[in-house]
């Protein structure tokens, strides 16, 4: 704990922590995940936050393709995590609400689209009902896009109208922010995509920035290859990526050059973490 401490205050961070105890196939559909660790959460959150940590990530996962995703995949998962996020308001903690509908599968954007609002349109149902404090929450949702395995390809422009859109018709204007995850894609595409959505001429009340791990680390760790002499390497390459996505946020990137490991697809199937 004091190690943790000491550590963060040296990088001038707030400490995080993720609180769920991972995935689970809901009984009674077609191998649909919901979410585990709300037993106990506000003893363990309450020893986080006398740790040091003052916000909380709780991921729940929606599948599109043979007739998913079910009602009922959609109604657990939005309940776990408005009862996830009230438990942790009421520990000291913000809450960050993550609904990922996966990108695996043949699916269009209007698909994924129609998905991604039903999932978003349920959750703050739930929040709502369970006493949520928007302007005390952030949401980490997907961006709107074609399954990964879809012919049809969607620009960055259609993929931020599309998740604007979403939000639009869904989201609370009292909720904070809004750091999309990357869900598989490459890290350029993923600071595009970025970067269109704060570019699109619309009505956008929160903030839209990101909450990456495969998008922002992916060139870091191939910079480093655990050896100590590429250390200066892959913290350059990691402040180069960091940049380019604050840029995105913004809605001021304008590309770069030489990426060609930027562009490498990051997708893993039925993604666990």
């Amino acid at each position: 704990k004091q190690w943790y401490q000491r550590r963060v205050a040296i990088t001038a961070g707030i400490p995080g922590i993720k609180v769920d105890k991972g995935l689970a196939i809901l009984p009674g559909t077609n191998e649909e995940p919901t979410t585990q660790g709300l037993d106990g959460l506000g003893e363990r959150c309450k020893k986080y936050y006398d740790a040091g940590a003052r916000f909380a990530k709780w991921r729940s996962v929606i599948k599109i393709g043979d007739g998913r995703p079910s009602e009922l995949a959609i109604q657990s998962n939005a309940v776990g995590l408005a009862r996830y996020a009230t438990i942790c308001q009421e520990n000291g903690l913000v809450p960050i609400v993550e609904p990922e509908v996966l990108c695996d599968g043949e699916h269009s954007l209007e698909t994924c689209q129609i998905v991604s609002e039903k999932v978003l349109a349920a959750v703050y149902k739930a929040c709502s009902d369970h006493h949520l404090y928007l302007e005390g929450s952030l949401l980490k949702p997907n961006m709107v896009t074609p399954g990964n395995s879809c012919p049809k390809l969607a620009t960055p422009e259609q993929v931020a109208e599309a998740t604007v859109v979403t939000l639009q018709r869904t989201v609370p204007v009292s909720v904070v922010g809004v750091t999309f995850l990357s869900g598989g894609q490459s890290e350029q595409k993923a600071t595009a995509n970025l970067n269109a959505i704060n570019a699109y001429q619309g009505t956008k009340p929160w903030a839209l920035t990101f909450s990456y791990g495969r998008a922002l680390q992916a060139s870091v760790l191939k910079a480093w290859e655990g050896k100590n002499e590429n250390v200066k390497a892959a913290q350059d390459t990691l402040l180069f990526r960091s940049r380019a996505n604050s840029l995105a946020a913004l809605g001021k990137y304008t590309g770069e050059e030489n990426a060609s490991s930027a562009s490498e697809s990051l997708f893993v199937a039925n993604h666990v973490y």
